[in-house]
């Protein structure tokens, strides 16, 4: 494939300003999972090149930290600047190897984007406080100082606005960075790299490694330097990266797993309540952290809701982001490797066994490889596996209630707790759902809430902490208190 800028397609990783091959010339192969085709080779580095990147960060800290909030926020606008200019390229590398549909990796690259202006800005806002004393003689107060060196890893389902949500947070609070992407979508990573050298940040201040994944994952966390960890995954990987993180007590962010309700009242307008649960479930092919995995509909309108449901489903358009370097119009790609789409048959076979009725769907697309049908099971029960667990595939579980008591009981029937989903107009329904929903993060009757003003992240086993708006900057900061006492008489005062 051919892009304008052709050196946004980078096969080697960045650290301290110099783009390097792996000491042992160790690779690993990058394939479309669209077609199974051989994108490229990336480097895999050795332990003593990720600790290089380390080295080369904690260098580069004092001198990023002294930096003027402006020249800051000078290099980091024109980053998003350079990211915006080269959407196009951005996206199709992003749908070249993680298999979105273009029009969503476009979307991704502007979202990506955001988070920058936003951050460079909001950090003006790091106050202190002053102090009403009670040490007589004393002036007490506090400063927001950066961390150090953070250790940034991120997913491959979102791999290029994971890394701009935390790296624009921590290196605007004057933080240095060492970015760790997902093997399946390392590209994505190292094009924001070039773009981010092309913007003119120092040696050592942004960084991109590669490596075997757990090898670098504890290089990077078990390092004393390494001030604070901020990681999107699996909340079973996530655990690991606490584990590892306690052992020198560093600042740790998790944005883990989910298994989001979407409740559907009675009054709601169904017709908008099938448009918004469409794209809630099945945006990124289902492979999404925020996707309404289990559909709950009160039972006055449930076969209304399954038969409109069940309609809209079936036109989705199933297929590759690309072919021949051209668009396709489609709504759902591939996903990810044959472990999610293995997975993903296990579940639909458990759910058809134990009772569920597939509406639509529910096997191989025909398009063959890592493409499944978009699939609707109706009469979801708690005893199913895609009811208990993160379902990341274009796979919706959906399921009765009779009342708003049960729909809290369910929605809140899981170990996550993420996004969760209301489609209703009644205020006195609304506002109490929002209070009872052991859920971070809240949408009503629309399916587009995140962003950069907001605080992203989870409660229970879908994380710790928050990213995007002013709680952004909490896992690249820390607070200091000052107590100034003062010694006799002010200098300049006479005796």
């Amino acid at each position: 494939m051919t892009y304008k800028h052709p050196l946004l397609f980078k096969a080697l990783c960045y650290v301290d300003g110099h783009w390097v091959h792996s000491a042992s010339a160790s690779t690993m192969a990058v394939h479309n999972p669209a077609n199974q085709q051989l994108i490229g080779h990336v480097p895999m580095l050795e332990k003593p090149q990720i600790v290089a990147a380390i080295d080369a960060a904690h260098r580069a800290f004092p001198a990023w930290r002294e930096q003027s909030l402006d020249a800051r926020a000078t290099i980091l606008r024109r980053w998003a600047a350079l990211i915006l200019e080269h959407q196009e390229d951005l996206a199709r590398i992003l749908s070249q190897e993680q298999g979105k549909p273009l029009a969503e990796a476009r979307g991704e690259i502007a979202y990506a984007a955001s988070f920058i202006p936003w951050f460079a800005e909001e950090a003006r806002r790091l106050y202190g406080q002053n102090i009403p004393s009670h040490i007589p003689g004393a002036h007490l107060g506090t400063l927001k100082e950066p961390v150090g060196v953070c250790a940034l890893l991120t997913p491959w389902n979102f791999p290029s606005a994971m890394i701009t949500r935390k790296a624009a947070a921590a290196l605007a609070a004057g933080c240095t960075v060492v970015v760790k992407p997902a093997h399946e979508t390392p590209y994505s990573a190292l094009a924001l790299a070039q773009l981010a050298e092309e913007a003119g940040f120092p040696p050592g201040v942004f960084n991109v490694v590669l490596g075997e994944p757990q090898m670098t994952m504890q290089t990077l966390v078990q390092d004393s330097r390494v001030r604070s960890v901020s990681f999107t995954g699996s909340t079973r990987v996530g655990k690991l990266v606490l584990q590892a993180a306690a052992q020198d007590v560093k600042k740790v962010s998790l944005e883990l797993g989910g298994n989001a309700p979407f409740i559907v009242c009675a009054d709601a307008h169904l017709e908008h309540a099938v448009k918004v649960a469409v794209e809630a479930k099945f945006q990124t092919s289902g492979q999404d952290c925020c996707a309404a995995n289990r559909i709950m509909v009160e039972r006055s309108v449930y076969p209304e809701f399954l038969s409109r449901f069940a309609a809209a489903v079936r036109e989705l358009r199933v297929g590759p982001a690309l072919i021949g370097g051209h668009e396709q119009n489609v709504d759902i790609g591939p996903l990810m490797h044959q472990a999610a789409f293995d997975v993903t048959a296990e579940r639909v076979a458990d759910a058809l066994e134990l009772g569920a009725n597939r509406l639509v769907g529910g096997e191989a697309h025909a398009l063959g490889g890592l493409f499944y049908q978009p699939t609707v099971l109706a009469d979801v029960t708690p005893q199913m596996r895609i009811y208990r667990e993160e379902n990341f595939a274009p796979i919706a579980g959906v399921m009765p209630f009779d009342s708003i008591e049960q729909a809290i009981e369910m929605a809140n029937d899981t170990e996550y707790g993420l996004a969760a989903y209301i489609c209703s107009n009644r205020l006195d329904l609304i506002y109490p759902l929002i209070r009872r929903l052991d859920h971070a993060m809240v949408a009503v009757n629309g399916v587009k809430f995140t962003g950069h003003p907001i605080p992203f992240g989870g409660m229970k086993a879908s994380g710790l902490g928050r990213e995007g708006g002013a709680e952004g900057f909490e896992a690249f900061v820390e607070t200091k208190y000052f107590c100034l006492h003062h010694q006799g008489q002010f200098q300049g005062e006479q005796p």
